[in-house]
């Protein structure tokens, strides 16, 4: 099945698109670190809300909550201009750039947002805003204003796949040398709106979500964002530079919700985002997967791991901890990976305990240390989206003097 991996890619020498800096802003915690040493330890995010503002009955969500957000929201300029969901995303934004020398009022600095639903709470009631800013595109004018960068913001709106989605576009774009920096951020909230659609589907678990496991029966929605800064000037660091490979989409048009049944959308993507990066599938160390805890999904994406002779990796959801956190999922579980590579850890799968898919995908089950150089990261979405992008580390020893 090797053969089947390689392609053939053009002579044409790609420029690298360096990773420099990310954030991630979750019910776990305020920051990349916070949230990777809950994730290590094992902790979760996902609990049990009574709240008849998101849903009538108890829902299993992964919340950031008013306690936890205002004190931060506080160092914000006027905080009160600016939605939860907009205040969430320049608190990310901020704390990304902050790790950096790049000039977000600069010409050769995008940003590109990426979001299912935006500003979905204002729906039938803006309260003080004004009724476009439920609009993705306004939404995104208050996040390019704030931070006074010159260039209209780029919206991405893919269903689940548009944080991976987002990162392929900006990869593109860095390497087409349209910009010198990209600012790709995403998020969402947990709504009356969303938790009603998904439970309209009978898709939301009553209890912690389990990918992969025998026992799975739904998904929990969460909420927040993730932030990453990408690059075409390298870093001056000089150990676990880590750079975006390789990255494709594809969409087998199933079905309105429900994915192809042989995975073969999935494996599209893949296909073409190793051939993207030039690597073959022998080559993955660690696989960073969608892995909703819904039937039909982790039984595609295992059938679309056998497609592109991947079963033997290890992989793992990062659901069990966060939630499904939409648009913003493909970003923040990408700053997972990445840091993943970077530290040569592997997190586990929280909420598998037996495995539950028609092939013997490779679920980590418990916190593991192994010399990690290269991730894909999947997603797949409604309407039949799907995508992949490819990290890898690159390993620069010091020069002697």
């Amino acid at each position: 099945m090797e053969e089947k991996m390689e392609f053939i890619v053009t002579a044409m020498e790609k420029a690298p698109v360096y990773i420099i800096s990310d954030n991630i802003i979750t019910s776990l915690g305020f920051g990349t670190q916070a949230n990777i040493d809950k994730i290590s330890d094992g902790q979760t995010g996902v609990q049990c809300h009574n709240d008849a503002s998101i849903y009538p009955t108890p829902v299993w969500v992964s919340k950031i909550t008013a306690s936890n957000l205002s004190p931060a929201a506080a160092q914000l300029s006027s905080p009160e201009k600016y939605t939860k969901l907009e205040q969430i995303f320049l608190l990310s934004v901020a704390e990304a750039l902050q790790q950096t020398s790049v000039d977000i009022t600069s010409k050769d600095t995008l940003i590109i947002i990426a979001s299912t639903k935006g500003n979905i709470n204002l729906l039938g009631d803006p309260g003080n805003f004004s009724s476009d800013r439920v609009q993705l595109g306004t939404m995104a004018e208050q996040i390019q204003s704030y931070f006074k960068n010159p260039n209209k913001p780029l919206v991405v709106c893919n269903a689940c796949i548009s944080g991976v989605l987002a990162l392929d576009v900006a990869k593109r774009l860095l390497r087409k040398n349209k910009y010198k920096n990209i600012i790709v951020t995403g998020g969402d909230l947990v709504t009356e709106f969303t938790v009603s659609g998904f439970q309209s589907f009978k898709a939301m678990s009553d209890a912690p979500c389990k990918p992969y496991d025998k026992n799975r029966s739904g998904i929990n929605l969460g909420e927040g964002a993730g932030t990453m800064i990408l690059s075409t000037e390298k870093p001056s660091s000089k150990n676990n530079i880590i750079t975006i490979e390789g990255g494709a989409s594809s969409n087998d048009a199933n079905h309105i919700s429900g994915p192809s049944r042989t995975g073969d959308g999935l494996f599209n993507a893949i296909r073409k985002a190793l051939n993207d990066a030039n690597c073959l599938s022998s080559e993955m160390d660690y696989l960073s997967m969608h892995g909703t805890a819904t039937p039909y999904n982790d039984e595609m994406e295992s059938k679309a791991l056998g497609l592109a002779d991947l079963l033997h990796v290890p992989m793992n959801s990062l659901k069990g901890y966060i939630g499904h956190t939409l648009g913003a999922a493909g970003i923040i579980e990408s700053i997972v990976a990445v840091h993943s590579l970077k530290n040569n850890s592997l997190y586990s799968s929280l909420g598998f305990e037996e495995h539950g898919v028609t092939l013997p995908v490779n679920i980590i089950t418990r916190n593991e240390k192994k010399q990690l150089q290269k991730c894909l990261k999947t997603a797949s979405g409604f309407g039949g989206c799907n995508a992949a992008v490819v990290f890898a580390k690159q390993n620069i020893k010091s020069e002697q003097g």
